[in-house]
């Protein structure tokens, strides 16, 4: 499941991911939210993933069309992405592939996300 996060400073976005993502949570949250954030200008994102089952196999599709549709289509809007969590398996794959992702990264643990959202923000 994914949701905005509302209490976020202005100019960013917030997404709250847990359990297993589906084809909807993209569809209907995800893309819609970063779209939004392109169409301002640039993205500043916190993403929180408080656990981690996976996605459906649904979701593989609109895993890889956002990729491409959004992060690689609209790299120089990229400025800033906070990754929130306690669930060291993803944060770690995350920082080991961060060079491929655009913008600058910066992973914090669940503790850390009144600081994640000050420097997606700066």
């Amino acid at each position: 499941m994914v949701e905005r996060i509302d209490d976020m400073p202005p100019g960013t976005i917030g997404l709250l991911a847990r359990g297993k993502l589906s084809r909807a949570d993209y569809k209907e949250v995800l893309e819609p939210a970063l779209k939004e954030a392109i169409d301002s200008g640039e993205v500043r994102a916190v993403c929180v993933l408080t656990d981690f089952d996976g996605l459906e196999p649904g979701a593989w599709i609109e895993e890889v069309k956002t990729g491409i549709g959004i992060e690689v289509a609209h790299r120089k809007q990229w400025k800033r992405l906070a990754l929130v969590t306690d669930v060291e398996r993803v944060a770690k794959a995350v920082r080991k592939f961060s060079w491929l992702l655009p913008g600058e990264l910066e992973t914090y643990g669940m503790e850390g996300l009144a600081q994640a959202k000050i420097w997606v923000a700066g």
